[in-house]
């Protein structure tokens, strides 16, 4: 005899898959800040390219299962944004990293590193956010977490202000400076996307305390 849970299917598994979503953004931005601390260029678009693909996947699969679950853990229009948002970030990894591999000789000496290192604590903070979706939507917790979303971003605002600074009044390369910021508002963006993130997390925990 099946239960109503077999016959509507499992709706917490999304809660799995969108942990493996997020895993997969904390690999892409770890991969990026070491890629960029350690200068190791060799097959680095090959791993980015893996991580990517594991989120596409992952994205269809719970697109798919929204389609094919009767019942579902949390509103369907949650996952939908959860999903949507966390794919993002991969993907604005993914493409930082193809113009940096075709640029990186014309940008030797511009610090990409420290904006990449508040990416991947960013992304942790992301990951430790979903976790706490099958942990009952406590507030407290997801509010402590989001705190550090925010100050994360608002660490990266201010090393961005400081590139620039050192780009446009102290440089004199102007094509230079035009590349570098290219790939320093790719990385805000990221960032931002993260934080985006996280507030979809501590919205549906508002609407469901």
């Amino acid at each position: 005899m099946f239960s109503l849970q077999t016959i509507f299917g499992k709706g917490d598994k999304f809660y799995g898959l969108l942990e493996q979503s997020a895993a997969t953004v904390c690999e892409s931005a770890k991969a990026l800040h070491e890629m960029l601390s350690k200068q190791n260029h060799g097959s680095v678009m090959a791993a980015f390219t893996a991580t990517r693909t594991r989120e596409k996947n992952l994205a269809a699969q719970i697109s798919e299962g929204l389609v094919n679950t009767f019942v579902t853990a949390l509103d369907r229009e949650d996952i939908e944004a959860l999903n949507s948002a966390l794919y993002k970030i991969p993907k604005t990894i993914e493409k930082f990293a193809e113009r940096y591999e075709i640029v990186a000789a014309r940008l030797d000496g511009v610090d990409f590193a420290q904006r990449a290192l508040v990416l991947e604590r960013s992304s942790e903070v992301v990951a430790e956010m979903i976790g706490e979706l099958r942990r009952g939507l406590r507030i407290d917790p997801v509010k402590k977490l989001q705190d550090r979303l925010q100050a994360l971003e608002s660490e990266g605002d201010r090393m961005l202000l400081a590139a620039y600074r050192t780009l446009y009044v102290e440089g004199g390369d102007v094509m230079r400076a035009v590349l570098a910021k290219d790939l320093f508002e790719l990385i805000e963006k990221a960032i931002d996307k993260c934080r985006d993130v996280g507030n979809i997390v501590y919205s549906i925990v508002l609407k469901n305390s």
